[in-house]
């Protein structure tokens, strides 16, 4: 079927930015005396916001106020570092352009801070997103469902005329506790093996065959 809103998740599925979140993370670590940790760690890490990313990596029976000094040197790192290696993954740019061409609307909903969200989305996709939002203070983070249902009351869209589209098992569940369909990338953080054992239907290889789902001309 084709949809009138594609609601995507940021990390691993639009843009690449593995690299510098684990730059980030050990530059945090480090300022705090803690041992830094592999790339592959940090992918396992993410997903559930910088909070839960800097939790996993500080070593195991680290105290909260020593985890939370951690977090802020995070932020602080990140702030000014998080577009040295990011990237778009390729063919992104034109499927975006795409589906606007088509008149599908395009919203991104990110556990990732706001701050960066809104960053990194002004740098690599100008004018391109209807509606943008990332973590923010008193609203639930994926995979629960609120700043979905933001995203569908702002741009005045029902649940089954959207399709969230993401990359990890917090996507597969974001789109379940939404009641929407969900679409899922190979190309990301975590895998198809992955996703089809959290309970993914619909698991894609590349942007062109994203798109022809979109638009319904799969």
């Amino acid at each position: 079927m084709s949809y009138r809103l594609a609601i995507f998740d940021l990390d691993g599925t639009i843009l690449d930015t593995l690299e510098d979140l684990k730059e980030s993370t050990n530059a945090a670590l480090a300022a705090n005396g803690y041992p830094e940790r592999t790339l592959e760690e940090v992918r396992c890490f993410v997903g559930n916001g910088i909070g839960k990313l800097i939790e996993r990596a500080v070593p195991k029976g680290t105290s909260k106020e020593a985890t939370k000094k951690t977090l802020e040197s995070f932020k602080v790192h990140y702030g000014i570092h998080c577009a040295d290696h990011t990237k778009p993954y390729d063919g992104i740019i034109k499927l975006l352009e795409d589906l606007r061409k088509c008149g599908i609307q395009t919203a991104v909903v990110s556990n990732k801070a706001d701050f960066a969200v809104q960053e990194l989305c002004s740098q690599y996709f100008p004018k391109v997103f209807d509606f943008v939002v990332g973590e923010r203070d008193g609203i639930r983070r994926k995979p629960c469902p609120d700043s979905v249902f933001e995203v569908l009351k702002t741009l005045k869209k029902t649940a089954a005329e959207a399709v969230y589209i993401g990359d990890s098992d917090v996507d597969v569940d974001t789109a379940k506790e939404a009641g929407m369909d969900g679409i899922f990338v190979n190309w990301g953080f975590r895998g198809r093996e992955f996703l089809l054992e959290h309970g993914a239907k619909c698991v894609v290889d590349t942007p062109e065959e994203l798109e022809r789902l979109l638009t319904g001309k799969a």
